[in-house]
């Protein structure tokens, strides 16, 4: 349990670390897209991907490219979320995100449903929507703490179905194909990068390098640790999905609400419960 309350530490540390990016006035954007050259290095040297005979013309290609576009510009969107609506309510719709492969399941992977798991959709279904902010405020500021979360939610959801398709090619080892993932990520984070200083004068904001480097080291950490929690108990893998999903969300919530004095309404605190109800239904029914 211990890799799984470390990779739990390293998930909701990514989301701190955005967030005292923001009020340092450093370039979030930036930063997030130099957290790649550092995720790519430790996957190299850590987990050691094999990259010799290489069966390029068999790779999956359909899949490495979406991943490689969505995953840098997915955690642009995480930060915005983080920004206009929250540690917590970030944390809910990540892991809430695990409905669409659910679906998928269902839809492509030929996966029966049962009642357990059904009404677990239901459940998460009525959490998301009492989790987003139904605020009083502006038309603008109402739009964004609906809108971002709902992209990472959805964005969540399409990456973990393509991970899980690419799981299931057996021409490489899931290690490499994650390598060749990170690279691609990282290519795609150094157009939109120089995109920004060139074409938009964007200043470059060196502390963002820094930052960087360290939410790098913590989003590396945490499918490093997640991985090394699967193959400590191989037997019983809905322990390891469920207490990181479940972690997260607590742990989440506890620093958003002590760390950052985000605000929770009542609907909200509903939504939080009913997501934990949610994740233990789908799990273990």
């Amino acid at each position: 349990m211990l890799y799984v309350i470390l990779s739990v530490f390293c998930s909701v540390s990514v989301a701190v670390i955005l967030k005292l990016a923001r009020g340092k006035s450093l370039n979030v954007q930036q930063l997030v897209l130099w957290n790649y050259p550092t995720t790519v290095v430790l996957t190299y040297f850590l987990l050691k991907p094999s990259l010799t005979d290489i069966p390029w013309q068999k790779l999956p290609y359909q899949l490495y490219v979406p991943l490689t576009v969505l995953l840098p510009t997915l955690f642009i969107f995480i930060a915005l979320a983080i920004k206009y609506s929250g540690i917590v309510k970030t944390d809910i719709a990540q892991r809430m995100s695990l409905f669409i492969p659910l679906f998928a399941s269902f839809l492509f992977f030929n996966e029966q449903a049962n009642i357990g798991k059904l009404i677990g959709l239901v459940i998460g279904l009525v959490a998301v929507i009492c989790s987003v902010s139904w605020n009083k405020g502006g038309a603008d500021q109402k739009s964004s703490s609906i809108l971002y979360p709902s992209i990472v939610f959805v964005g969540m959801g399409i990456i973990d179905v393509l991970f899980k398709q690419v799981a299931q090619h057996k021409e490489l080892a899931y290690i490499d194909s994650m390598f060749f993932v990170f690279v691609g990520a990282m290519c795609i984070a150094f157009v939109i990068l120089t995109s920004r200083l060139w074409l938009w004068r964007e200043k470059a904001d060196l502390r963002s390098i820094v930052w960087g480097s360290v939410l790098g080291v913590f989003n590396f950490a945490n499918i490093f640790f997640y991985m090394k929690a699967h193959r400590a108990i191989p037997e019983n893998p809905s322990i390891v999905f469920t207490t990181m999903n479940v972690g997260v969300i607590v742990l989440g919530s506890i620093v958003g609400v002590w760390m950052f004095r985000e605000k929770l309404s009542f609907l909200n605190k509903i939504g939080l419960v009913l997501a934990i109800v949610s994740i233990l239904l789908i799990t273990y029914l």
